[in-house]
């Protein structure tokens, strides 16, 4: 999982769906899911029994069981000796355990709680799926509807993201090689003359001034990566915005007569001050959305 300077989960984004009116909120971390079982719970006892809910649920014996199935498969650092002592009270009426306990005692992963305005206890897809069968057979199945339809979602902008990232890889290219071309390679015939090879030294005066190294340094520390991509196909949506801005800024140079090592250094400042500011504005809108 994402960790932060203090130890704690570290929310890459949230997500609301929607199920019967119930606003509920859906974390991703670390290439998988959350879900918040406060709000879930809030559908059945509303927001002041909501943390009742969840311990009534927690106190059953089905529940437990299924819980330490699910650490003992995704979670080695599970504590299954404390986990008895949860099973072995289950049913009582003094047995009223909260997730915290549960999180403590056993060194359990598929739940957290989460402090502050927007927190409350989150549990692994697996796990909410399961708490929503708590609430009702009903409620459990739009739960799963309406979370596929997020995902589904996600996948199609991952698939636009990815279709924009080999856009703007190669946007402005020509215009780069043609300056080439046409002002550092003389004409001649490509197989007995190795003046092409120039295109590759402007690609690589791009690759240092943006990623600090070369394509072939690239490749040679990821031969199994190199054989289908390059360095510049896991590139941020940031990342090949400025280097787009790169190749018209340097085919611009190329024709002004400015020698590759100026060059290099301008497109350097380049590179650092766009990269600075779109990264800034990512930030401020990942922090502005976590608050609403």
């Amino acid at each position: 999982m994402f960790l932060d300077s203090k130890g704690e989960r570290k929310v890459i984004k949230n997500k609301i769906i929607k199920v019967q009116d119930i606003l509920i909120t859906v974390a991703s971390e670390d290439f998988d899911d959350y879900i918040c079982i406060t709000d879930m719970a809030a559908a059945k006892g509303g927001d002041s029994r909501a943390a009742d809910v969840i311990r009534n649920w927690l106190r059953n014996r089905m529940t437990l069981e299924f819980l330490c199935t699910w650490e003992e498969i995704y979670n080695p650092e599970f504590k299954v000796f404390e986990s008895e002592h949860f099973k072995k009270q289950a049913g009582l009426l003094t047995f009223t355990p909260s997730v915290s306990e549960w999180i403590e005692k056993t060194n359990a992963k598929g739940m957290y709680v989460k402090r502050g305005r927007y927190g409350g206890t989150f549990a692994h897809k697996d796990i909410a799926f399961e708490f929503a069968s708590a609430i009702s057979p009903v409620f459990k199945l739009y739960l799963i509807k309406e979370f596929q339809r997020l995902k589904e979602n996600e996948n199609n902008q991952k698939k636009i993201e990815w279709d924009a990232k080999r856009f703007l890889s190669k946007n402005n290219y020509l215009i780069q090689t043609d300056a080439v071309k046409n002002y550092i390679i003389p004409s001649g015939n490509y197989r007995t003359n190795l003046e092409w090879l120039a295109y590759a030294d402007e690609a690589d005066i791009l690759n240092v001034a943006l990623f600090g190294f070369t394509a072939k340094a690239w490749r040679e520390s990821n031969p199994e990566l190199a054989k289908k991509n390059n360095a510049r196909d896991f590139a941020t949506i940031n990342e090949l915005t400025v280097l787009s801005n790169m190749e018209t800024h340097n085919a611009h140079m190329i024709r002004e007569g400015k020698c590759r090592q100026e060059r290099f250094a301008i497109l350097k400042e380049i590179a650092e001050y766009q990269l600075k500011i779109l990264n800034e504005a990512d930030r401020v809108k990942t922090q502005i959305g976590s608050q609403e």
